[in-house]
């Protein structure tokens, strides 16, 4: 499976100090060239960067090198790549660029819905004012990845890709309906976000695939979403649990809803039956409690320094009412 996050990779088997070049290989036109890795035991590891022009050329790279059992990565962002190309037991790969792909910096929001593409940072959708009044929710987590500085390349797709328990992007994502858009040979196909994650660090690419972007809904004027976590510091750190919550409100009554929690299971998850608790009713204090319970109820954390699994079970039904409330008070208006 092609290894996709923050940024992506690709490209195999030059020699460090091998100068770049033009590959014709593939019968594409892809700039190459490689780079050096120092790894444990002080031996060097070689590193492979191509950059392809277009969608097809990229499936044709990592479809190739999988057939070959290289290791590949996508760059999109590289906030990640960067990090984990220098851990220990991260074995040398192609590194494959898509960030300078048209479809991949795609960036629609309209009244036929949205779509933002995989290389889009962060600090992109934080400014774009539609996206802004459109997802509330879905942009506070974006803007609790990293700093501003790393905002400014990270994207919420490389977040999706990383497969994370405790990606904060993700739970916003489900709670907004967000669909992956992924690049094939034959085509694209479409899988809702919830079913991309498929374990720790693990997600739904085969080998030949990448993310392009997102699709999502456009809300509407009675929907609005919100996302809250928890953390042991206000900044920076990894979240306790986080809770994505998507909310229609029709004469008083909640019409819709889709409520998503992260970083207590194994994977970020839909949670239906928190959902089905609020419908139809007025948002009442029992029907919140409910639905906080039955994200409890989902749940399935691990103990660890950040806190055990029972309180991580205790603070996900609580982020969950809240975040209904947050949301609720969004479609006031209030």
């Amino acid at each position: 499976m092609p290894k996709q996050n923050g940024c992506t990779k690709y490209v195999h088997g030059k020699k460090a100090g091998q100068p770049g070049r033009r590959d014709s290989d593939s019968g594409g036109d892809v700039v190459t060239s490689g780079i050096s890795n120092e790894v444990s035991g002080g031996r060097m590891e070689s590193y492979g960067y191509a950059a392809p022009s277009s969608v097809a050329e990229t499936v044709a790279l990592l479809a190739s090198s999988a057939e070959q059992g290289q290791a590949t990565q996508i760059l999109a962002g590289g906030t990640d790549v960067l990090v984990q190309m220098r851990s220990a037991g991260h074995q040398a790969r192609t590194i494959i660029d898509i960030k300078s792909l048209a479809e991949t910096n795609r960036l629609e929001v309209n009244a036929d819905g949205i779509y933002i593409g995989a290389a889009i940072p962060s600090a992109v959708i934080n400014e774009t004012r539609a996206l802004q009044e459109a997802l509330p929710g879905l942009l506070e987590a974006a803007d609790l990845i990293g700093s501003t500085q790393i905002q400014g390349r990270a994207t919420i797709c490389g977040n999706l890709c990383n497969a994370s328990p405790a990606g904060d992007s993700i739970p916003a994502m489900i709670a907004a309906g967000a669909v992956c858009d992924i690049a094939t040979s034959s085509g694209s196909r479409q899988v809702p976000v919830e079913d991309f994650l498929v374990g720790v660090g693990k997600n739904a690419l085969a080998p030949g695939e990448f993310l392009l972007g997102l699709r999502l809904p456009m809300p509407s004027a009675n929907t609005k979403d919100a996302y809250l976590r928890f953390t042991p510091r206000t900044e920076m750190d990894i979240a306790v649990a986080g809770v994505g919550v998507s909310l229609t409100v029709t004469d008083g009554l909640c019409t819709d809803a889709r409520i998503a929690i992260g970083a207590v299971a194994p994977t970020a998850k839909l949670v239906s039956a928190a959902a089905e608790a609020i419908l139809g009713t007025d948002l009442n204090e029992a029907a919140v409690h409910a639905a906080g319970e039955a994200c409890k109820a989902a749940a399935s954390p691990i103990s660890d320094k950040r806190g055990t699994a029972e309180y991580r079970r205790k603070v996900v039904a609580v982020l969950c009412r809240r975040a209904i409330g947050v949301a609720k008070q969004r479609i006031q208006g209030s």
